[in-house]
């Protein structure tokens, strides 16, 4: 039988949640907030909030120091890029796993699932070095080869998660119908599991937005996305905390708003197969 939810019990709740809240936003509100305050205000003890003194100035000057759109653009290319291909190798993947499934398919997706357990650094001179053979470092190409591999461990787990909760014999039936392989993949599977594979691909475009090590590793000026942007704000002389503040409000905002307006159909994509 169902509790009943009280009065008290959901104020409670309600309290809690909203504080949980505020300790996961509490640094990012900080750190919009510093980017607003002189570099005096911003590293003054204690920290200065009433009493600060408030400017647009760092915008100003980050705008004017770097050339944010490149920047910009090159997130975009690189975290789209590499989501919109692993998808591509991932649901034919994905798809295998959940309705031909072999002897080994959990040990194999145990297998990938482990290499992201692999610190970046024990692989960074092989790649370092593979990528300057290949010509492909400091390369837009490059990037997007790189993250997707790195993410498509994550792409697949999740598609095979979203793929298992299709009833098969849906796809038996279009076989029967005469539906060829490419059509039941593209005509069939791919419409009913839409919602999981929207939010597979917010998620890992937000995954790829938010990679530092490598896009920060691999590449020096021509594909250096925002990561790459934010760190060229700190200097030999120290870190420029209110400077630093804003160009990283300005490497976020595009991420988090995309982000608050598609909330609903990643909450709705990750639900997905939960209630049957």
């Amino acid at each position: 039988m169902a509790r009943a939810v009280t009065p008290r019990r959901m104020i409670l709740t309600t309290i809690a949640a909203w504080g949980v809240a505020l300790v996961i936003a509490f640094p990012v509100i900080w750190m919009i907030l510093t980017s607003f305050k002189t570099e005096a205000s911003a590293v003054a003890s204690p920290p200065e909030l009433i009493g600060a003194s408030w400017t647009v100035e760092n915008y100003v000057e980050v705008w004017s120091r770097s050339d944010y759109p490149r920047f910009f653009w090159n997130s975009v290319v690189i975290s789209v890029g590499s989501t919109l291909l692993g998808l591509a190798i991932a649901i034919p993947a994905a798809w295998s796993m959940a309705f031909v499934p072999g002897k080994k398919t959990k040990d194999l997706l145990m297998w990938m699932l482990s290499t992201k357990m692999m610190p970046a650094v024990g692989v960074l001179i092989p790649m370092y070095l593979l990528f300057q053979r290949l010509g492909l470092f400091d390369t837009k190409i490059g990037l997007v080869l790189a993250l997707m591999l790195m993410n498509l461990p994550i792409i697949v787990w999740m598609l095979y998660t979203y793929f298992k909760e299709i009833p098969g014999e849906i796809l038996e039936a279009a076989r029967m119908d005469g539906a060829a392989l490419w059509n039941e993949i593209v005509y069939v599977l791919t419409p009913m599991a839409l919602p999981g594979i929207a939010s597979t691909l917010l998620l890992n475009i937000i995954l790829a937005w938010n990679e530092a090590f490598w896009t920060i590793t691999l590449t020096t000026t021509k594909a250096a996305p925002l990561s790459a942007f934010i760190a060229s704000f700190s200097a030999p002389q120290g870190l420029f905390y209110a400077k630093l503040s804003a160009a990283s409000t300005m490497a976020i905002a595009p991420i988090l708003i995309l982000g608050w307006f598609s909330q609903k159909q990643l909450v709705r994509g990750l639900t997905f197969g939960a209630v049957k």
